[in-house]
């Protein structure tokens, strides 16, 4: 499982022109799954957002946690994490996990966050979607559940 955690003042989704999910201060997570993944890497990911330690407080930069601050988590399904471009022009998606069975575990990621307190927006999992959000800091974060980064 993997992803990228941006530290946000605001951010929202929308399909087909529809907002489907805003939050003020907190994180954006785009997540994606791979073949494989399952309960135990979304309770893991899940655990990993919300105490991240990227918040600033006082002189520090990154001291406290979204728990910590009470911020709010945007949590959006991305396959294309796991493009591989390595080889050819076009991503090879074949680590990605297929739809059917990845949104179970994404929904898995959202509700653990919710499960620790978290105000949590998603997108529309499958569907072509607009992310506008404003980057705090900059600060993004890349998660790795098999450490490969």
């Amino acid at each position: 499982m993997r992803a990228v955690v941006q530290r946000v003042s605001e951010a929202k989704v929308t399909v087909d022109g529809r907002l489907v999910g805003a939050i003020g201060g907190g994180l954006v997570a785009l997540v994606g799954i791979a073949v494989g993944d399952g309960p135990t890497q979304a309770a893991w990911l899940g655990n990993r957002v919300a105490n991240l330690r990227i918040f600033p407080a006082g002189d520090a930069d990154m001291e406290v946690s979204l728990l910590d601050v009470g911020g709010s988590a945007l949590v959006i399904s991305q396959f294309t994490l796991y493009g591989d471009v390595r080889r050819g022009r076009r991503p090879s998606f074949i680590r990605a996990e297929r739809g059917p069975e990845a949104k179970p575990i994404f929904e898995a990621v959202a509700h653990g966050l919710a499960n620790l307190g978290i105000t949590v927006a998603t997108g529309e999992f499958g569907s072509m979607m607009e992310l506008t959000l404003t980057n705090a800091g900059p600060c993004t974060i890349l998660i790795d559940s098999e450490k490969a980064f």
